[in-house]
């Protein structure tokens, strides 16, 4: 009996993760027969999980949408108040909890009663969040959407608005969704131009229906977040720099968000910084309001800016401290 309530648990988070399963991958999961899972299923719509099945080559199982929730786990108000409160998070009310809510979101609004979806989007409606994270938000729904087709495999069509307001479709094969303190990116295989591309989740609007599906490419990376950090730090800018920071990763972390640069490790009292600008002249700037000692490892162009910088900062002082000692007795003592 334990091993039969075990396996159906699993079952059910096959059939939660990915949209469709044919009979025998799900026997080949689960480590039994077709007849087993075929058991297995009905118990489950005993239970009250509404499991569809297509029959032939190209069909099998899906958890759909219920005419009322699972025994067991959660009544409607509770069902609505989770809901809720996962949107909220997905829209950055809740610091840590994006990602994860995304994907609670996208498992419980796909067995949401059609009631249940009425009561949820009327609130998500007529409610406005003052949330203290500046930026462009991205609705909840779009998320849950491309999270849908990454978890899913199928390619997505959307319409793109790039920095400069400009327009254009794209067609891509969806990878992960990557979350910072105030952005969501989707990083895909862009079909048209044949390489990774990351995109603003805020500027995307989809273009329905998805598919078909694909063969997952492996990613870009390693280290998915160090790559769309360097993305969107170094290399969408023409002018960069690797600089050592003299002090921990650890502290050089707190102080540096992902927006602006790539940390790595080097020793426990130094980290590399690989970072960008539009100019040299703002990397410079952006360099010296990290308040952090430093060496330059790469980047001439940065040591040329820092020369000039550093005989204007000296002659400026020099100037400012001579006119004070010909100031010094301007003005008499006050008593």
């Amino acid at each position: 009996m334990l091993d039969t309530s075990a396996r159906l648990l699993r079952l059910l988070s096959l059939l939660q993760a990915h949209r469709s399963w044919t009979g025998p991958q799900l026997a080949d999961r689960l480590g039994v027969t077709s007849r087993t899972v075929r058991r297995d299923v009905d118990r489950l719509r005993e239970l009250g999980y509404p499991v569809n099945a297509a029959p032939g080559t190209t069909g099998g199982y899906q958890l759909g949408a219920g005419a009322e929730l699972p025994p067991l786990l959660l009544d409607d108000d509770e069902a609505v108040a989770v809901a809720v409160g996962l949107r909220t998070a997905a829209g950055g009310g809740v610091e840590g909890m994006g990602e994860s809510s995304v994907r609670a979101l996208a498992k419980l609004e796909q067995v949401l009663p059609s009631r249940l979806r009425r009561r949820v989007g009327a609130l998500h409606a007529y409610t406005v969040p003052l949330l203290r994270a500046p930026g462009a938000g991205v609705e909840p729904g779009v998320l849950t959407e491309l999270a849908a087709v990454c978890r899913d495999a199928e390619r997505l069509r959307f319409e793109y608005r790039d920095h400069a307001g400009d327009e254009s479709r794209r067609t891509v094969e969806p990878h992960r969704l990557v979350c910072t303190e105030r952005r969501w990116y989707l990083v895909a295989w862009d079909l048209d131009r044949a390489d990774w591309r990351t995109f603003r989740a805020d500027r995307i609007t989809p273009r329905p229906p998805h598919g078909p599906r694909f063969t997952p490419r492996e990613g870009p990376a390693g280290d998915l977040a160090a790559y769309v950090s360097a993305g969107l730090s170094t290399r969408v800018y023409p002018d960069r720099a690797v600089l050592r920071l003299l002090v921990p990763l650890e502290e050089a972390a707190r102080r540096i968000s992902p927006s602006d640069g790539t940390l790595a490790a080097e020793s426990a009292g130094s980290c590399l910084l690989t970072t960008g600008a539009t100019s040299l002249d703002v990397l410079v700037i952006h360099i010296l309001l990290l308040g952090l000692e430093f060496e330059v490892v790469e980047g001439d162009g940065v040591r040329e800016r820092l020369r000039a910088a550093h005989g204007l900062l000296g002659r400026a002082l020099q100037r400012g401290e001579r006119d004070g000692e010909r100031n010094s007795g301007a003005f008499p003592e006050s008593e």
